[in-house]
């Protein structure tokens, strides 16, 4: 993986139709507002980016801070999908590669390579991977052994898609063709877009922008604006020193809903073995974790 290994390969027409599909229907959404469609959009983006990307994909199954019984982390990851970043195995495998080699060569997404690259190029640019579970198993031989992260890594196409046919029936059926494709719109479209831009910030403006509590050998930082998009994945520099912790905001300030969902799960007895990081604050360092069944925001 990094730029040197995928940039050779050019670019991956398929795609970047798809995002620039995205984009545009982003754009037109603007043009069927209404209050209804908002609130579709609003749940749906919940479902995606905070249970299912950054409680699921990000928090439990790349780093496994916690654990929930497998049907419960069967819903979240196909809720990950929804998002339309790829299956488990890809998402996985490629946020443990960049964890290995942060800001280094082999780096998927190192702003070090350039900003626009972090962002979105290293998407658009060589071969897809989204399905080739037999290339990234080495990477995730945990996921690579369970059948319905392995179906699913293949056919993670499928709710996302499934999900826009059910917007514009239900939004047809409940308001005619204009209702259907304004749902559509608003709550696939815009809704997928948002969230793509709000993880794709995680890799680009937090190894760039903002604070640093702890000395890490990259160059992640935390940032508040990217925590509001993202359900507190902005706290990056947090994480990329205590990277097991299942809790990202560290400080009573730092806004974290991604954790208060695990912590709402602990409460009804669905997560367990919850780590939550551990330093000194006068002397931050990194690493120093402990596991707890029980705690307290």
């Amino acid at each position: 993986m990094g730029r040197a290994a995928t940039a050779g390969d050019g670019i991956n027409w398929f795609t970047l139709w798809i995002i620039a599909i995205f984009h545009v229907g982003a754009l037109a959404a603007f043009f069927f507002f209404s209050w209804g469609r908002l609130a579709a959009m609003v749940i749906l983006y919940i479902l995606a980016i905070n249970v299912g990307i950054g409680m699921c994909y990000h928090r439990l199954l790349t780093h496994r801070g916690y654990q929930v019984p497998k049907w419960l982390e069967y819903f979240m990851a196909l809720c990950s999908t929804l998002s339309l970043e790829g299956g488990p195995i890809f998402w996985v495998a490629t946020h443990r590669v960049h964890h290995q080699l942060s800001d280094h060569d082999g780096d998927p997404h190192t702003p070090r390579e350039g900003g626009w690259w972090a962002h979105t190029g290293w998407l658009v640019w060589g071969k897809s991977l989204h399905a080739q579970t037999a290339v990234l198993a080495r990477y995730v031989p945990d996921l690579s052994r369970d059948r319905f992260h392995v179906w699913l890594s293949k056919y993670h196409w499928l709710p996302v898609s499934a999900s826009g046919v059910l917007l514009f029936t239900l939004g047809w059926w409940a308001g005619g063709w204009k209702n259907g494709v304004g749902m559509l719109l608003w709550g696939g479209f815009l809704r997928i877009t948002l969230g793509l831009h709000a993880t794709w910030l995680v890799n680009s403006a937090t190894h760039l922008w903002g604070s640093r509590r702890f000395e890490t050998r990259d160059d992640s930082r935390n940032s508040w604006w990217v925590a509001l998009f993202s359900g507190g994945e902005g706290w990056h520099n947090n994480h990329h020193a205590h990277p097991v912790s299942a809790k990202h905001g560290l400080a009573w300030y730092e806004y974290d809903p991604n954790y208060w969902g695990i912590w709402l799960l602990s409460k009804v007895g669905l997560a367990r073995k919850i780590h939550v990081a551990k330093y000194d604050k006068t002397d931050p360092k990194p690493a120093g974790l402990q596991a707890q069944g029980r705690f307290s925001l």
